[in-house]
């Protein structure tokens, strides 16, 4: 089969040595991605954002087209003045919220409780229609880890999506049937990703068993993974064929030492068979009509983007996810489902 190019809608590439080493994997298929800004320190002015895309357009392999979509980190000094700038620049396409705490290098972000103090600077993005991407899990220490995102929904999401009616939103890495529910009803302009990692394991998949037991760092990711009944909305939300929903991998490198350690790093790596994985739990729902809308269409029309003009090509073909991807100067990274067989695989046509 053959579809239109597919655009991630949440991508971390990490920067320096790692960036060159796992954004080929996203480039070889992907089109456009929009880029996460949690480095150290965080991508949070304009100027920030110019010089980080200089350093991944200089790393995407020679004759591939990619177009990395900037983003900034939203911190207690974001104006209404740096949001202006910026959206007459061009150069970013929306804001990152991470509440503080909440992941991978969110120290810098605001609070939960804390975002009346930022509320000029969203009332600028609202009127220059730049989307606000959340990480959406409440940091409370009182609440349970797997409760945490249907908290945030309940008790942040919904109060802001109603404080700020044209706001544009984007409720990122939906893990729980709360979060789904709440964006199939929630008014224009409010919209979701999935993960492959969220749609294909529950939180089973941390664990092994038997004679072998133990953790499984490298399905390890925040928000983390939940029971099989959040799985199960999830997948019927990806595949149902609605426009609120779209792909964004949440791929997310940490290498071998970081992940395989007495406190491990959140995140799977999943960009070097991404495409590919949700091509085969489409096909696994028999909805393999609805996969190009996911990866192609809908995260385009939200944004305000074209729809890519370019091709890639699905063929079922056996392969196997590369064990490890080598990073110069330091341990490997470990891909999501390393070392197992998958049967789709895709090319750019």
């Amino acid at each position: 089969m053959q579809i239109a190019s597919p655009d991630d809608l949440h991508l971390h590439v990490r920067d320096g040595e790692m960036l060159k080493a796992v954004l080929p994997h996203t480039a070889r298929i992907f089109r456009r991605a929009i880029i996460m800004p949690n480095l150290v320190p965080p991508v949070s002015t304009l100027q920030m954002a110019k010089e980080y895309k200089k350093r991944i357009l200089a790393a995407i392999p020679q004759g591939t087209e990619f177009d990395p979509l900037m983003t900034l980190y939203l911190t207690h000094q974001t104006t209404p003045e740096d949001i202006k700038q910026a959206a007459a620049d061009g150069t970013v396409t929306a804001v990152k919220w991470y509440p503080a705490g909440a992941t991978t290098n969110s120290g810098a972000g605001v609070k939960e409780t804390e975002l009346e103090k930022v509320l000029p600077t969203l009332k600028a993005m609202e009127e220059v229609g730049m989307p606000l991407l959340c990480h959406g899990e409440s940091t409370d220490p009182t609440v349970d880890v797997f409760d945490r995102e249907a908290t945030w929904v309940r008790n942040v999401l919904a109060p802001l999506v109603d404080l700020l009616p044209n706001l544009k939103i984007v409720m990122e890495h939906i893990t729980t049937k709360e979060g789904v529910e709440f964006v199939q009803n929630a008014r224009k302009g409010v919209c979701g990703t999935l993960t492959v990692q969220h749609l294909l394991l529950n939180r089973n998949a941390l664990f092994s068993y038997g004679g072998a037991g133990g953790l499984r760092p490298h399905h390890y990711c925040l928000p983390v993974l939940k029971r099989e009944e959040h799985r199960k909305a999830l997948v019927a939300a990806a595949t149902s064929g609605s426009s609120k929903f779209f792909a964004g991998t949440d791929s997310a490198p940490h290498t071998v030492d970081k992940k395989e350690c007495s406190c491990g790093c959140a995140g799977c790596f999943t960009a070097p068979a991404a495409l590919e994985l949700y091509a085969q739990l489409f096909e696994a729902e028999g909805k393999l009509e609805n996969l190009e809308g996911f990866v192609s269409h809908h995260g385009a029309d939200f944004y305000g983007l074209p729809r890519n003009s370019t091709s890639v090509k699905l063929e079922k073909a056996t392969w196997t996810i590369p064990a490890a991807v080598e990073v110069a100067g330091s341990s490997p990274v470990v891909p999501f489902m390393a070392g197992e067989e998958i049967s789709w695989r895709a090319t750019r046509v």
